[in-house]
């Protein structure tokens, strides 16, 4: 029997994240309940338990597919991968610990599927966040700096749920954090963005694989790599074919 291509790919890299995986899983099944979709849960070489809880949940979850890395590779790797495996036209991301509530994201895929395709993303942005507030000031200061440098049009590209046009995000050129980075890409291409309010919960198990100093020493060169792109880049208006 031939699969139903789905709608929505739902895509969400983890990485020790035993005891969130599983009710994150169950609760993405929840929010696009009756929807086509699929979720792509990508292990990226999890040594505690995430792998085999997200194993064990595939009988419960029929749109549940799980890859798993075998090596540490990191989340922009670990969403292209998933972005490579899905078979929707419109992925949707989601962090794999769980702040992001699941029942926000059909909301982003239905603006996405509404807009004209000239709008290649649409992205969340954190209402009231919940995190620390030496976090919180962190990711003002580099928001603000990266929207100054960049001219992008983006308030909170650290959110981790996003939707977005499978086909543009793999014309896109991949460097590692490159999903911090996907509205200046986008806008570099021809596209534009489109931005939505979200909720955000408190960490509930494990714990962040980032501090505040190891997200500024990669922002520092990832910026000046992202400027480097914008500045080498040639649209060429309208494509004919005769």
């Amino acid at each position: 029997m031939i699969e139903q291509t789905p709608d929505i790919s739902v895509v969400v890299p983890v990485h020790d994240e035993q005891g969130a995986a599983g009710p994150l899983a169950r609760e993405i099944a929840a929010a696009f309940a009756g929807r086509s979709y699929e979720m792509v849960f990508v292990d990226d070489a999890s040594k505690d338990g995430t792998l085999a809880e997200l194993r064990g949940l595939m009988p419960e979850l029929p749109a549940l597919r799980v890859l798993s890395h075998g090596a540490n590779a990191g989340q922009s790797r670990a969403v292209r991968t998933g972005v490579l495996a899905a078979r929707a036209p419109i992925v949707v991301t989601l962090d794999g610990d769980g702040q992001n509530p699941p029942a926000d994201a059909p909301r982003l895929a239905d603006l996405l599927a509404g807009s004209p395709s000239t709008v290649a993303l649409v992205g969340g942005v954190r209402a009231s966040r919940q995190d620390s507030e030496a976090k919180r000031w962190a990711s003002r200061w580099a928001n603000r700096i990266r929207k100054r440098l960049l001219s992008d049009d983006a308030d909170d590209t650290g959110c981790g749920l996003k939707a977005f046009r499978r086909e543009v995000f793999l014309r896109l050129p991949y460097f590692d954090h490159i999903h911090r980075y996907l509205p200046a890409l986008m806008i570099r291409e021809g596209y534009e963005n489109r931005y939505l309010e979200v909720g955000h919960r408190h960490r509930e198990t494990g714990r962040s694989k980032y501090t505040n100093w190891g997200r500024l020493v990669a922002s520092f060169s990832d910026l000046l790599g992202v400027i480097w792109l914008k500045s080498r880049s040639r649209r060429p208006g309208a494509i004919s074919e005769f």
